[in-house]
């Protein structure tokens, strides 16, 4: 998987990053852009994270700390690919981004069975979590989930509960412009993103 080894990743998307006009990154991925500071300003995951450009150094707003190398490589590929395209609001599932059949593995792994395992028994913990990241319940499945991960990436998670008969299931759904603004591997990571930092939250006793 992409993922495996991330140095040359990270690499490559700060290079990518560099090449980019500040302001038409900042127009196309629906943030904002200090010019004084020469840094952007990203929200992700209920938190804001600074980018200064050209370099490509990513830090937590509020700590002023590193971020996990898989954070700095989304938040680099979303500011240097994000295009134009609005959210449509008719979702897709993995399989339908471009090339999807090939993660279908890791994103199984890292997003719906997590999904099932940590609320397939706890739907509303689930809608706890997801107001506490800025999100919004839906009318989908048994249980469902919005969360604006980036400002162009909502991401919706989907429980059908379990019952004598079935175990508890779920997916996984992206906006159908999601190919737009991110490559697919990166839509194998975010759902496990989102998935931790929830499970934190419930850990915390909601704080």
């Amino acid at each position: 998987m992409a993922w495996m080894n991330l140095e040359p990743a990270h690499r490559q998307a700060k290079e990518e990053f560099a090449r980019r006009d500040p302001e038409s990154m900042a127009f196309n991925a629906a943030v904002t852009y200090r010019q004084e500071t020469q840094e952007f300003v990203v929200p992700f995951l209920g938190a804001d994270y600074l980018v200064k450009y050209p370099g490509g150094e990513v830090k937590d707003a509020s700590s002023g700390q590193e971020v996990p190398e898989e954070i700095r490589i989304v938040l680099l590929h979303y500011l240097a690919r994000s295009s134009p395209a609005r959210v449509e609001g008719r979702l897709i599932s993995f399989q339908e981004l471009p090339g999807g059949f090939i993660y279908t593995g890791p994103f199984n792994n890292r997003a719906v069975r997590p999904l099932v395992s940590l609320f397939g028994d706890k739907p509303d913990l689930l809608v706890q979590a997801a107001k506490m990241l800025g999100g919004s319940q839906v009318a989908m499945g048994d249980v469902a989930v919005n969360i604006p991960v980036l400002p162009k990436i909502p991401v919706t998670f989907l429980l059908w509960l379990g019952d004598d008969e079935f175990p508890p299931s779920g997916n996984v759904l992206f906006d159908a412009s999601a190919p737009r603004h991110l490559p697919t591997e990166d839509y194998a990571l975010l759902p496990g993103l989102a998935l931790g930092k929830m499970r934190k939250i419930i850990q915390s006793g909601g704080r």
